[in-house]
């Protein structure tokens, strides 16, 4: 596992194919949960998880493809956090092993395990989700035990950490931390991805407060504060989740940051009310240097019957563009069409 200091060689991951040109293509969403065995297996999708990304598939596809992976991939065991292991109000997320596979083949190589959910099961569930990502070469980040990866992908030596306000996870709270290991990383990487969890959760936490957010008396970090520190630092893309609806974006120094890319793919128990049932698939394009060239914002949305669909109203993109304008009015984005998003030209 990696820490700080020293880079294990099981996290560095080799590909060599020349890089066809200088632009570098980084998909983004939020919050993945394809389907939760507890209390009952009675829960999974009648397709076992099958057809969960079939209709945005063809968005897929970039240099890294990154999620936040709600939830552990267990089969077998107990809860931690639930007293009761038959209630149906205890938010526990035990992802069969096999849905790994779907992750995998949908497209998905980096994945943030800094959540409030990683933990659900206890270090048992934490270890066996490890240990899968690694048997399928998906990089991913957050844990105390291993916070970051180092991996190279057409040439270019990506670094990717995560962080969060909960137990066993990288501090989203301690902001001097994350700036000591981000600047450590951009030392051995070309470009540098931070992933946070942060902020308030549901439609009422849908702006960037500037100061620390406190969610049912947890302190769920100054996410605009620690955005900047890790791009002082040396971060090249910063990608947000955990307050399960869209948020703003901005530019800082030329580098991209998303501060929540919501509900992707989340079967079960999230709501998916309002605009908790939209969010935005991220198509990133970056230079060598990671500084932002532009974006274009697929929209998708869900609901309990037909799942992650494709959204032909461009919620996902009309509320990144209302809130960046309300919460970032200083910014020089011009949003354009149904998805693009490009500085403006002078």
């Amino acid at each position: 596992m990696g820490n700080t200091n020293t880079i294990p060689q099981s996290n560095i991951l080799i590909d060599t194919p020349a890089l066809l040109n200088d632009t570098i293509s980084i998909i983004g969403v939020g919050d993945i949960m394809l389907g939760s065995s507890y209390p009952s297996a009675s829960n999974l999708p009648a397709d076992d998880a099958i057809h969960s990304f079939k209709e945005v598939d063809t968005f897929l596809k970039g240099d890294i493809v990154f999620a936040n992976l709600e939830g552990c991939f267990l089969n077998n065991g107990r809860s931690t956090k639930c007293k009761d292991p038959n209630s149906t109000s205890c938010y526990a997320f035990k992802v069969p092993e096999r849905y790994a596979g779907i992750i995998k083949n949908a497209g998905f190589n980096v994945l943030s395990l800094a959540n409030n959910h990683v933990g659900d099961f206890g270090l048992n569930g934490r270890q066996r989700t490890t240990t899968i990502l690694d048997s399928l070469a998906i990089n991913y980040a957050g844990l105390q035990t291993h916070p970051f990866s180092i991996f190279t992908k057409d040439s270019i030596t990506y670094a990717f950490c995560a962080f969060a306000p909960n137990e066993n996870t990288m501090s989203i709270n301690k902001i001097d931390s994350a700036k000591l290991l981000v600047a450590e990383l951009k030392k051995q990487a070309d470009i540098v991805i931070v992933s946070f969890h942060g902020g308030g959760e549901g439609a009422k936490f849908e702006h960037v407060p500037r100061k620390n957010e406190i969610f049912y008396q947890e302190n769920r970090g100054n996410v605009y504060a620690f955005a900047h520190g890790v791009i002082d630092a040396g971060a090249d893309v910063v990608l947000g989740h955990g307050p399960h609806v869209t948020r703003a974006v901005e530019v800082y120094k030329n580098k991209f940051i998303a501060y929540s890319l919501g509900n992707f793919c989340t079967y079960g128990m999230f709501s998916l009310k309002g605009s908790n049932g939209f969010a935005p698939l991220l198509q990133l394009k970056i230079n060598r240097q990671g500084n932002f060239l532009f974006a274009d914002i697929v929209s998708v949305k869900q609901d309990k019957i037909n799942r992650l669909t494709l959204d032909t109203t461009f919620s996902a993109f009309k509320k990144i563009k209302s809130l960046t304008n309300a919460d970032f009015p200083e910014n020089q984005l011009q949003f354009s069409g149904n998805g693009r998003i490009a500085l403006e030209s002078n």
